[in-house]
């Protein structure tokens, strides 16, 4: 059992930065591919972002491409999402997830989850 549990969410003008935090506990996150995902209000769950085991890849949704950068930090059993360049259309929730099977962007394969951090950008 993995358990996530997210920071660093909060309220942030057009063009600023956040920086959010996944802290886990119970096992290891080396064993895990993990990723961060965000949900509007009235919308389905989006992938944003997700690092392979060991951190050599990283995969990244078009739409944050450039702007937002995830990282793990393993020691620490952390995963971290960089964002800069917000956006009032990067308001959502965004949790952070974990798995061990393959494909950084399939959703539904993802097996633990966070309860989420709220980002909200305004204009």
């Amino acid at each position: 059992q993995v358990l996530l549990v997210e920071s660093g969410g909060g309220l942030v003008q057009a063009g600023g930065s956040l920086r959010l935090t996944c802290t886990a506990s119970g096992r290891a996150i080396s064993d895990y591919i993990m990723g961060w995902f965000r949900q509007a209000p009235g919308k389905e769950r989006q992938f944003v972002a997700a690092v392979s085991r060991g951190g050599y890849t990283t995969d990244h949704a078009e739409s944050v491409l450039g702007r937002f950068t995830i990282s793990r930090d393993d020691a620490k059993n952390t995963l971290n999402l960089q964002m800069n360049n917000l956006k009032p259309e990067d308001t959502a929730v965004y949790s952070c997830a974990a798995k061990r099977g393959p494909s950084l962007r399939a959703i539904a394969s993802y097996e633990y989850w966070g309860q989420g951090t709220q980002v909200t950008v305004s204009s």
